[in-house]
């Protein structure tokens, strides 16, 4: 399975799952792990991903890529929780808007705002608004 990545060093979200990159984690098994973006476009985007690097979805196998599904499922309920509404977005290679080359899922939840995916000055996550939220969204 080919990949389309350009890697210019460590991947920040297998330095996540190694424990030597911080996140706010909303919810981990085995395979997978899902925490609050640090740039997030609306309150309580989330990131979805597996632990396995990969570039795109296609870089992994079914097994692989049932577990992300499985891990996204769960956190669009949880995301319910804060709205009924919400995008999830998957980007796939550069020309695309992926910025980190580890396959990832948005999850977006929508509160009537205009449109999230237009280019705008995104606003860093507090730790504060993190802990909110991981309350809000944990079991």
């Amino acid at each position: 399975m080919a990949s389309s990545a350009v890697t210019t060093g460590p991947c920040v979200f297998c330095e996540i799952v190694a424990g030597r990159a911080p996140a706010h984690k909303v919810y981990e098994d085995d395979a997978t792990l899902a925490f609050l973006d640090l740039f997030p476009l609306t309150r309580g985007h989330l990131l979805v991903i597996p632990k396995k690097h990969g570039a795109r979805l296609t870089d992994f196998g079914p097994p692989e890529q049932a577990a992300v599904l499985r891990t996204l499922e769960k956190m669009c309920r949880r995301a319910e929780r804060l709205t009924s509404d919400y995008n999830v977005g998957l980007n796939a290679g550069a020309r695309a808007g992926q910025i980190v080359f580890h396959m990832h899922f948005h999850l977006i939840p929508r509160y009537g705002e205009s449109n999230p995916f237009q280019p705008r000055h995104r606003v860093r996550l507090t730790d504060a608004e993190a802990q909110r939220l991981i309350t809000e969204l944990g079991e």
